[in-house]
């Protein structure tokens, strides 16, 4: 045989079949790599394995600053990992980081654009505890404001979930604080198309003002997502009104507290120290004048007053 048929009979070997026989095993490739042996260690070549693991607060911080991350998914896995880090916390050991601090970052989220981190979002603030939030509810309300008056329906939607959520966490405080009673109540009026223009302070009546407007004043007969939006709108304004004007929840407990003490210790808790870190805000002895939008009412009776005069003359006579 010569060596050019030597060659060609070489070549046809690579695409020739394999007879099997039975009982005999299959014959092995040639690159085949035996992994019977047992190794004592692993080396991974450009790896760092520590025995230290990073702390629940050192992750809680990390997943944090992830919060203004551009990926709205990434947004959302930080908020369920902060949810889920909360909610599993025991009740006796403090939060990793202060309200104030977490607030900070969680309150551009109003706004955002994605809806799943909007509702993730609602979900954690669901798990902060309501007296740590009372100091910071004004700022709060400023993002929750501008998301009532979005141009974006379903952030609009969000806002209003948003405010029903402040109202039922710290009610006193929210309409007491500045600009809490008159700005929020106005801008629920103009998400109604309800607003005057007699409401702003300084300027008088205008003919027409008291009317509503035909063209753009929602109805509950529409449908779809904007129909649902005004009764949901509706129903935040009557927890509202009935947050500021109606009786506060611990006043008869209150009253019940006074009447046990004996006659010289009478009105005991007037001489205690405040229940709020600034007692005297309201009286605004250091900051700039303020309008009557901005000022607080901390007494329900201003708030009565507020509401009559700027409201019920002027919206619905």
């Amino acid at each position: 045989m010569g060596s050019s048929a030597k060659k060609k009979n070489e070549k046809r070997k690579d695409f020739k079949k394999p007879k099997l026989k039975v009982g005999k095993a299959r014959p092995k490739p040639d690159n085949f790599t035996d992994t019977s042996f047992k190794a004592k260690a692993i080396v991974l070549a450009h790896q760092s394995l520590t025995t230290n693991a990073p702390t629940q607060s050192t992750q809680f911080t990390h997943h944090l600053s992830l919060l203004s991350s551009r990926s709205s998914s990434q947004r959302r896995d930080s908020l369920a990992y902060l949810t889920a880090a909360l909610t599993s916390r025991p009740v006796n050991i403090t939060l990793p980081q202060p309200v104030g601090v977490l607030l900070s970052k969680l309150n551009p989220l109003i706004l955002d654009g994605s809806n799943s981190v909007r509702i993730q979002l609602l979900k954690l603030l669901r798990t902060l505890p309501s007296r740590e939030i009372e100091p910071h509810t004004g700022q709060t309300l400023l993002y929750i404001r501008a998301g009532l008056t979005h141009l974006a329906a379903d952030i609009r939607s969000s806002a209003t979930d948003l405010l029903l959520w402040a109202i039922e966490a710290c009610p006193n405080e929210l309409v007491s604080c500045a600009g809490g009673w008159v700005k929020t109540l106005k801008c629920l009026l103009t998400v109604l198309h309800w607003h005057a223009p007699s409401l702003t302070p300084g300027t008088g009546p205008v003919v027409g003002a008291n009317a509503w407007s035909s063209s753009r004043a929602p109805t509950l007969g529409r449908e779809g997502s904007e129909g649902k939006l005004t009764v949901k709108t509706l129903n935040v304004l009557a927890t509202f009104l009935r947050a500021g004007l109606m009786e506060e929840h611990n006043a008869d407990e209150d009253a019940m507290y006074a009447e046990k003490w004996p006659f010289p210790l009478r009105y005991v808790e007037a001489h205690m120290l405040p229940k709020r870190s600034n007692a005297f805000a309201h009286l605004n002895l250091f900051g700039p004048p303020r309008d009557e939008e901005s000022e607080m009412y901390v007494e329900r009776e201003e708030r009565h007053r507020i509401f009559h005069n700027k409201v019920l003359c002027n919206c619905f006579q």
